[in-house]
This record gives structure tokens, C-alpha cells and sequence, in this order.
């Protein structure tokens, strides 16, 4: 009787032992499958799993392209900086906060409310590109949840000398304007990428290896000569104070590599100060902004009349009495000149010249010259922004409007234009496509002859007069060089038609005449008082400008001070 509950205590013992070694068999043997074996959910998923709540993937900064004048000046660099980020979690109900916002100089009720705005999230900046020695002081005082990231900010030696060519990198420093906007792909580095194990706290406590490796940017070499950047700087803002303008433009090229030696605008901004930025001031106006050229157009016009094989720079036109109808419009000159030559219609910027002229030409004729010159299409700079100016196409011309093409209203010109113009003027009629790439002579692209080389040389001997004596632009003159150049007056455009009391003055020179080659085009927008005029507020602008540029290159002067021409070798060395 005794001996059956034994059994049965006995057989449970042992059914219940079985199952318990075999259980233990199971989990030991998925212990092993788990951890020895790569198959399945073996040691790789482990791994994996492992992996996605320790391993990391960081980006490797890189810096932005150097960009640099022709002679190796920097004129754009990255410097290294730490944008302090925080964990909104961790920070947020720290004591030290006060402590913290004294050492970020912020306001420590606005930091709360932020951190509290941000309180779900795990990622807050405080403060962007700091200099490694103020990241520093705040790192090392170990205000939780508060890190660095390192970085690279854009800065700009010059300032706002090359402010508006160079442009201006965003908070991430991609380019978004200017130079920086238009090389990007050539400036902008590929950052690197690196995994690495972090703590529970998400501190970095060990680098696990290099996925890619960083590629900085690449350097530019830019035409721009900074000597000459800081020359045209100086003498824009003098001449905005003589002359109380509320805008101003300079630009010179050479005219014999198509290259922008410098280029300056008014008013100007500080690219390394972000808080006064001003969007107006960081236009470059010499390429974006579009004016009425005036009389600047009337040495286009001289160019129609000596192709037309009709008229020479010494041909007599009669002018007198001094006043012209044209439709219903009177045009005046200042006084009547009589019967004077073709070239002293020029010098003497004659209204009435140039519209007997037009009228003998045609305006198709005049039309083809500005086409062939570079007027009405950008100048292939590629420069972001940059204008193509106006050109007028009408199937039914008025008379007033044929003729008023021929001295510079009806059309629209930006300052480079104007530039590239009577450059190929100082290059024996062949255009040269205008860069802002600094360009080495072995590989200088091949200009394009638009006008015969000797109607070029004609022309500017008719410029060379304009700034002699008894020409509009006296003040245009440099010391010991022969320079020339056409003074230009426009009025500018209201609401209800042109202003009578407001004004664009231009000038554009090409120097030296021995050897022409550096040609240079002021504009002063809205000069005030009674020096208005192209030869008053731009010619002496022109003067300084040039004899800078002039000295900077080692011309040898063609002229002595009283302004006799002396013997010269070759005007300009290389």
C-alpha cells in the first residue's frame, strides 16, 4: 500500500528534474547559437543591436577653399571655431544655468525658455562658431548636457574692401552670394565621416574607425590685384564725401587679358560682422546695377561714322546755330560751335555733332556696333546676378529715338559693360572675353576681332584729345602719362520722366595712350551742388585711380610735368 505514492513521488521527482536539465540544455544551447554562430539571429545580430544603441556615425569637418588676389594674398580663409550645442534634458533643471548664461553673456530667463521650448528634444544650439578659447572656458566647466562641435567660419582679411566680389558663405558656409556662391563646387569641401562608441551619458569614449575620408576645398587665384582693391576703396569713398553721392562704382581691367584687376562699390559692408548686415550694401553694383551710359555711347557712335566710310576724325560737320529739331525735340549744346571736325565733336561732347552724325549713319548702323561691342549681354563673368543691360528693338523707330541711341539714352548699361567696351578699343579692336580668374599668358582664351584694329586706333586718338586741353574731361589727366578717356552726364529717371535735378556722372579711361592697355570706369550716382558732370564728380576719381594703377604696374611716363611727350620705350612691362 505504501509502495505506489512512493513511486509516484519518485517518478515526479524525476519527470521534473528531466525537464529542468532540459531546459538548462536549451538555454545553454541558445546561448551558444547566440553568441558563436553567425547565422540567423546569432553574433550578428547581437552585434547590430549592440551597434545601434552605442555606435555613432560623426561628420569630420573640413575647411572651405582658400581664395586668394593674383599675387597669393588671402583674401577669403576658414578659421576653426566650436558651435556649443546642449541637451535640453540634461541642462534645463541644472543649478548652474545662471552660471552658464553669465558665461555666454545671454539672458538667463530667455535661455530657460528656451531650454524649456526645446525640453523634448535632445539637441539645442547655444552658440555658434566660437573661437576655440571661449568654446573652451565653457567645456571645461562641465555644465551637463553641454558640448562642442567643431567647425569652420569663413573670414575675410580685407573686410569690406572685397566684400561685395567675394560674397558671403551662410551659418553652414556654403556660399550664397559673390565669388563664394559662384565657385561653390570648386570652394565647398566634402566633409569626412567617422563611427565612434559612446557612453550612456552620449559622450564619445572611443573613435571605432574612418568610413570616408575628408576633402578640403580647393584654392581660387583670383585677377583681382588687392594693391589696386585698396586704391579704388579709398578713392570711392573720398569722392562720395566731395561729391555727396549716394552710390559710387569703379572698375578696372586689363584690357590686353580680359582680366578685372579691381573692382569697388559704395556703400559697403563688413563681412565678418553679421549683425549690421545690410543687403543694399552687398550689391556689386559695377555688375548688377544698369544706368543709362549717355554720352559714353558717343564714341560708339564716332566708330559707326568712320566704318561707314562717309566721315574721318578730321571731317568738318556744320553744327552751327548751335541747336537742332529733331521731331518735337530741340537738342542744344552748350554754345554754338560752329563747323568743327568729327573728333571735336567728341571732345567737345556736341549734342548737335553726334545727331548729325546719327542721322548720316542710320541707327541700324549704331545698333550693330553696340551688339558687336558687348552691350545688351552679360560680359561672361559668371559672376551671380550680373546684368545684361538693355538694348532697344523696335520694329517702328520715332526720329528722336534713333538719334538718342546715339549719345546713350534709350538703353541701359551696367558699369562692366561700359568697361569691356572701350577695352576692346585699348586692344586693337579685339574683344576680350572679361574674367575675375587670375589667367596665365600660355593659356589666355582667343579674343574675337569686332572692329578693325586701325578704327580702334583712330578712336582713341580722339579720346586722347577729350582730356587735353579744351576737351571735357581735363581733370581726367595723370601726371607725367597720356591718358583718354569720354566723360558721360545722364539725368536720372523718375515717376514722371527724367530728373531735372538729379544726375549719373560717368567716366571711362583707357592708359596709358603710348601703349593702351588699363581701362577704368567711374560712376557717381547722384551727385549733388553744382560739380555734377561726368568731367567734374568722375574725371578726377579717374585721375587718382589711374595713377595708381599706373605706378603699381611700372609704366613708364610718356609725359613730362608740364605735359610735353618725352621719349618712352615700351609703355607698360608685364
Amino acid at each position: 500500500m505504501k509502495a505506489a505514492p512512493v513511486a509516484a513521488a519518485r517518478w515526479r521527482y524525476l519527470t521534473t528534474g528531466a525537464l529542468l536539465i532540459a531546459f538548462a540544455v536549451v538555454l545553454i544551447g541558445r546561448l551558444v547559437m547566440l553568441q558563436m554562430t553567425d547565422g540567423g539571429q546569432g553574433a550578428t545580430f547581437l552585434r547590430e543591436q549592440g551597434a545601434m544603441r552605442t555606435v555613432r556615425t560623426a561628420e569630420i569637418p573640413v575647411y572651405r577653399g582658400l581664395i586668394e588676389d593674383r599675387h597669393g594674398t588671402p583674401l577669403a580663409i576658414s578659421s576653426p571655431v566650436v558651435s556649443l550645442w546642449a541637451n535640453p534634458q540634461q541642462l534645463k533643471d541644472s543649478p548652474r544655468l545662471a552660471e552658464l548664461s553669465s558665461l555666454l553673456g545671454v539672458d538667463g530667463v530667455m535661455l530657460k525658455d528656451k531650454l524649456d521650448l526645446y525640453g523634448s528634444k535632445h539637441f539645442m544650439y547655444l552658440a555658434r562658431h566660437q573661437t576655440p578659447d571661449f568654446a573652451r572656458q565653457i567645456l571645461q566647466g562641465g555644465f551637463p548636457g553641454v558640448r562642442g562641435e567643431r567647425a569652420y567660419r569663413r573670414y575675410y582679411p580685407a573686410g569690406e574692401v572685397t566684400a561685395q566680389v567675394l560674397g558671403l558663405t551662410n551659418v553652414d558656409g556654403e556660399g550664397i552670394a559673390g565669388i563664394e556662391l559662384a565657385f561653390e563646387q570648386w570652394l565647398q569641401g566634402v566633409p569626412g565621416k567617422k563611427r565612434f562608441i559612446k557612453d550612456l551619458h552620449g559622450e564619445a569614449v572611443r573613435d571605432f574607425g574612418l568610413i570616408t575620408k575628408p576633402r578640403p576645398g580647393k584654392a581660387l587665384s583670383l585677377s583681382l590685384d588687392l594693391r589696386l582693391q585698396y586704391v579704388q576703396h579709398r578713392e570711392l569713398q573720398r569722392a562720395m564725401k566731395e561729391t555727396g553721392a549716394i552710390a559710387g562704382s569703379a572698375i578696372t581691367v586689363d584690357a590686353w587679358t580680359g582680366e578685372i584687376l579691381a573692382v569697388s562699390n559704395y556703400p559697403v559692408f563688413n563681412p565678418n560682422n553679421r549683425e549690421a548686415f545690410d543687403y543694399g550694401a552687398a550689391r556689386n553694383r559695377a555688375l548688377t546695377d544698369v544706368y543709362e551710359p549717355g554720352s559714353t555711347i558717343k564714341t560708339l557712335t564716332l566708330i559707326a561714322a568712320l566704318e561707314s566710310g562717309k566721315f574721318t576724325i578730321e571731317s568738318l560737320v556744320d553744327t552751327a546755330p548751335g541747336r537742332i529739331r529733331v521731331g518735337a525735340k530741340v537738342l542744344h549744346d552748350p554754345r554754338n560751335y560752329g563747323e568743327i571736325s568729327v573728333s571735336k565733336i567728341i571732345e567737345k561732347s556736341s549734342q548737335v555733332g553726334v545727331t548729325k552724325l546719327a542721322q548720316a549713319v542710320g541707327h541700324e548702323a549704331i545698333l550693330d556696333v553696340l551688339l558687336r561691342f558687348g552691350f545688351g549681354e552679360q560680359t561672361g563673368t559668371g559672376f551671380p546676378g550680373e546684368r545684361a543691360g538693355f538694348l532697344p528693338s523696335m520694329v517702328h523707330w520715332s526720329e528722336i529715338e534713333k538719334v538718342t541711341l546715339a549719345f546713350g539714352y534709350g538703353l541701359n548699361a551696367t558699369p562692366i559693360q561700359l568697361a569691356q567696351a572701350y577695352s576692346i578699343l585699348a586692344n586693337d579692336g579685339v574683344k576680350q572675353p572679361l574674367t575675375l580668374l587670375k589667367q596665365e599668358r600660355e593659356t589666355l582664351p582667343v579674343g574675337k576681332q569686332v572692329v578693325a584694329a586701325e578704327v580702334a586706333q583712330e578712336v582713341l586718338r580722339v579720346l586722347g584729345r577729350v582730356t587735353d586741353s579744351g576737351g571735357t574731361a581735363t581733370l581726367a589727366q595723370v601726371p607725367g602719362f597720356s591718358v583718354g578717356g569720354k566723360t558721360g552726364t545722364v539725368h536720372k529717371v523718375g515717376k514722371t520722366g527724367y530728373l531735372d535735378d538729379q544726375y549719373v556722372a560717368l567716366f571711362v579711361g583707357v592708359a596709358p595712350m603710348k601703349n593702351p592697355r588699363y581701362v577704368t570706369t567711374i560712376l557717381i550716382d547722384q551727385p549733388r551742388g553744382d560739380h555734377y558732370g561726368g568731367g567734374l564728380a568722375a574725371a578726377p576719381v579717374y585721375s587718382r585711380i589711374t595713377e595708381e594703377v599706373l605706378r603699381i604696374h611700372n609704366a613708364q611716363p610718356n609725359r613730362s610735368s608740364a605735359g610735353a611727350l618725352v621719349a618712352t620705350s615700351r609703355g607698360v612691362q608685364q
